[in-house]
């Protein structure tokens, strides 16, 4: 079984919250993380920008990635949303059986 972290920022508290329950609902992360402010500095249409946004970390598998990427973009206010996972080398055992036994009906 491959495991992911998946990051995503956004711009609302409530809004992250929202797409959070969502993806639970559907089996599509076995947890949220929601960290309500950290600063990004990036260049968007040619100009250094910096923001006040709202972190999500999501812990999944690998399987899940495309529906929750497709998920997040139908829900998402920003027009290129962050969505980027990294692979999860190691974990404790039985978090990653607690990951599997959260999603087990989103891998039929």
């Amino acid at each position: 079984m491959e495991y992911i972290v998946v990051f995503c920022t956004i711009d609302n508290f409530d809004k992250a919250k929202q797409i959070a329950h969502k993806l639970l609902e559907q089996k599509l992360i076995a947890c949220a993380n929601i960290i309500p402010e950290i600063t990004s500095i990036y260049e968007w249409k040619s100009q250094v920008v910096e923001d006040s946004e709202i972190l999500m970390i999501f812990k999944t598998k690998k399987s899940c990635f495309e529906s929750l990427k497709k998920e997040i973009t139908k829900l998402h206010s920003y027009e290129v949303p962050e969505i980027i996972a990294i692979r999860l080398d190691a974990g404790a055992e039985s978090y990653l059986k607690w990951i599997d036994k959260s999603l087990s009906r989103s891998d039929k």
